[in-house]
């Protein structure tokens, strides 16, 4: 009998886990010149990820600004290369919308790390150390300066 009762509770228990996973039944991806965005500067994943408020789950989201690192800088393009400093294959492109926001519920495979690249009108910036996470605005902003492009 109390064997079978701890069967039940774990199956109980691993259901709710399953119900409280969030499926991503449609692709959200930023588009140049879209306004779908919000919360612009922070951590995305706070409700964009298991067990957040969000709607979606994205695998990477995060902000980007101008060189005054106060207003937001639209329509750039983040790029994650399999080398640094943009070398090495491209492995992923993700439109930046008209909020300076970028986010993606696509999978995005960050094993083995990742080199993000951010690309505006005048300038295109290279992040030099891996990523292993597309929770951008967890660091930048946070303990790190924030994403900003020219």
């Amino acid at each position: 009998m109390k064997n079978s009762i701890k069967s039940i509770v774990v199956m109980i228990s691993a259901l709710s886990l399953l119900a409280c996973k969030k499926e991503n039944s449609e692709s959200k991806i930023s588009y140049y010149s879209g306004t779908e965005s919000h919360n612009t500067g922070q951590n995305c994943m706070n409700c964009h990820d298991q067990g957040g408020e969000g709607e979606y789950l994205f695998s990477i989201a995060g902000t980007v600004y101008d060189s005054s690192l106060v207003n937001t800088y639209p329509n750039a393009t983040v790029k994650l290369f399999a080398g640094s400093n943009g070398t090495g294959e491209l492995k992923y492109t993700i439109q930046v919308d008209a909020l300076g926001n970028f986010y993606s519920t696509e999978l995005i495979n960050f094993d083995g790390g990742l080199y993000a690249s951010v690309e505006g009108s005048l300038q295109t910036k290279n992040m030099m150390t891996v990523l292993n996470s597309g929770q951008c605005n967890s660091c930048h902003g946070v303990s790190v300066d924030k994403i900003w492009i020219k």
